[in-house]
């Protein structure tokens, strides 16, 4: 963390990069106050500064240029402020999305994402959001309003009286609380470093209302404010566990590549692109690291997922965990009636090594340092995998894809899965600059096998945690931040948690084309009550329900698909429009399966095979 600088060499740059398009200037004197149109600034607003304005300009010292949030006490006037003051404030209807909004904009860009929101259950709307973020690694600030620290402490009954840092705590990486103007610079400081730098995660910053109030000098308190240098500095692996994992390799008869969506977040596509060709070995790349390199490589094994993972000898892990999406490394998915398999990890926390299973080969530090390092230990002598290996990989994937390919060539009516994500999966391969969100059951897990991805970060879903609701939030920041197409492939159950913001997304026309895959439930439609009662099943909605209607409500675009024909129209008439669009794609309601890919988590189907 940088000093506090009070040479006059730094104070020029602070002035200069504080300096807002709507403030006058007089010679060195900088306004620092919010003035209104029809009024003359005072004298007292010349040499003074305000919570509120220490900070916006704080935020905007460290380059952060958007805040996702909800207006309220105590932080509607701080809302306007930051508008004027050149920030983009993406208000939302519900603040859950907002800190959704935030944590994909951090893993976007690689800058912790900002959500605010009010105090008590304002800043409890956003704490699912933010643990959500840590859990993902995901670099994101929660700042939100509170109630006065001595009429808290004394549970006096204050306005949403609630020791929000308590409990934000256990849930983030750190969390701090300001509480005098002056430490405003430090406290954004602290968030900021503590966001990105290690694993990244979610940081809480408790801001109690009377602060915002709060004046001092304008000068002390520009001095006051920090640009962090460095929030994420390399960590160079160590020369020997370099060595290491390359003498692993070189030994391997059934090498694997396994990418994490923490090798996409950390923005060396180049190098793992390199590494991967180099070396010629079978990549696998998680959901959200489709697209580090394109889902049509050769070298990609995803269409022989299974196989791979039971065979390989020597698995590499770059940015991904063995949790539990990956068996915890351990049972028949990985084989381990066949015999031993030896892992390498590379990560950049060294807690996470051994965690589930023996890591033999441990790389610890940043992914871009450490591919870099393996790379330049890959020279002309290397040895490609042996063609037994490879070529048995390559027979299993032929014959899924054709499989594949015959399933999604059908076209039945209704549409089920395969049909409609075929439409979606060729209007991505004409637009791979396109950013696709999803979430559901069956939904999320069809769409990962058949929409391939061919640009990195384009993809993002439910994650580690795989929590149903990320949709609006995320659709909205990958439009904000890249302003690129989205496509939100959403199960209606899954649309549900945050459909009304499709209201967000036609008031700041945003180019997304939400699909929700209507098939009448959760799950599919045809559950029955088995008590007899007129109550409809649990996991069964509406009949036919008319999702389109509610994007229509607010001025965007709704279309009724019924055929993949309907459907392939309106998805690239909407990519082309960029206009805000919801298809609602009417799925044969008996398609799906209980609990999609991972019935085998369900409390009932578990008790089944017990029986059995």
């Amino acid at each position: 963390m940088s000093s506090v600088r009070t040479d006059k060499e730094a104070s020029t740059t602070l002035d200069d990069a504080l300096k807002p398009k709507n403030r006058a200037n007089d010679g060195d004197a900088v306004v620092l106050a919010l003035k209104q149109p029809t009024e003359e600034a005072s004298p007292a607003h010349e040499t003074t500064i305000d919570g509120f304005h220490l900070v916006i300009d704080a935020l905007k010292l460290n380059d952060i240029d958007t805040i996702f949030g909800l207006p309220g006490i105590p932080i509607t006037d701080l809302t306007r402020m930051a508008q004027a003051e050149g920030l983009r404030v993406i208000s939302f209807r519900h603040e859950q999305h907002a800190g959704n909004a935030a944590a994909a904009a951090g893993f976007l860009t690689q800058k912790p994402g900002i959500c605010l929101t009010v105090s008590a259950p304002g800043f409890l709307n956003g704490l699912t959001a933010l643990a959500n973020a840590t859990t993902n690694c995901f670099p994101m600030i929660l700042i939100s309003g509170s109630s006065e620290r001595e009429i808290v402490d004394l549970q006096q009954g204050d306005y949403e009286e609630m020791d929000q840092l308590a409990i934000a705590k256990p849930l983030c990486k750190a969390a701090f609380r300001v509480l005098h103007a002056e430490d405003i610079g430090v406290g954004i400081a602290r968030a900021i470093r503590s966001a990105l730098s290690g694993r990244p995660g979610g940081v809480y910053l408790d801001l109690p209302a009377k602060l915002f109030a709060q004046t001092m000098d304008a000068e002390a308190g520009r001095r006051s404010l920090i640009k962090v240098v460095d929030p994420a500095p390399r960590q160079i692996p160590a020369p020997d566990a370099v060595k290491r994992a390359l003498d692993l390799l070189k030994g391997a008869k059934k090498p694997l590549i396994l990418l994490g969506k923490g090798a996409a977040y950390a923005q060396a596509d180049a190098d793992i692109r390199a590494l991967v060709e180099k070396t010629g070995i079978p990549y696998l790349p998680m959901s959200m690291a489709k697209g580090l390199l394109p889902d049509t490589h050769a070298q990609s094994v995803a269409a022989a997922r299974s196989y791979v993972l039971q065979e390989a000898d020597v698995v590499m892990l770059v940015g991904a965990r063995l949790n539990w999406l990956l068996s915890h490394g351990k049972g028949k998915t990985w084989g381990q009636d066949k015999g031993a398999k030896q892992f390498i990890q590379i990560d950049i926390a060294p807690t996470e090594i051994d965690s589930n299973v023996a890591i033999a080969a441990p790389v610890i530090g940043d992914i871009g340092s450490c591919v870099a390092a393996l790379l330049a230990g890959v020279d002309a002598k290397w040895a490609k995998p042996p063609a037994e290996w490879t070529g048995a990989i390559a027979e299993r994937k032929d014959k899924n894809l054709s499989k594949m390919a015959a399933t999604l060539a059908a076209r039945p009516s209704p549409m089920n899965f395969h049909s409609a994500l075929s439409v979606i999966r060729d209007q991505v391969k004409a637009r791979p600059d396109a950013i696709v969100v999803n979430e559901g059951a069956n939904t999320l897990d069809f769409a990962r096998s058949i929409v391939d991805m061919y640009e990195p970060r384009k993809r993002l879903d439910v994650g580690t945690w795989g929590i149903m609701g990320i949709g609006m939030g995320f659709a909205v920041a990958a439009a904000v931040v890249t302003d690129k197409p989205v496509i939100a492939i959403e199960g209606d159950s899954a649309f549900g948690f945050s459909g009304m913001e499709v209201e967000t997304i036609c008031r700041y026309n945003l180019p997304i084309c939400i699909v929700v895959f209507n098939n009448n439930g959760v799950y599919r439609g045809t559950d029955v009550n088995a008590s007899g009662t007129a109550d409809v099943a649990p996991t069964v909605f509406v009949k036919n329900a008319r999702y389109d209607k509610l994007m229509e409500a607010f001025g965007g675009v709704g279309v009724n698909a019924t055929t993949a024909d309907e459907l392939q129209k309106a998805l690239a008439e909407a990519v082309a429009s960029r206009r805000p669009t919801l298809i609602n794609a009417v799925i044969d309601e008996t398609a799906g399966t209980e609990s999609g890919r991972i019935t085998s988590l369900n409390p009932s189907t578990a008790k089944k095979k017990q029986q059995q």
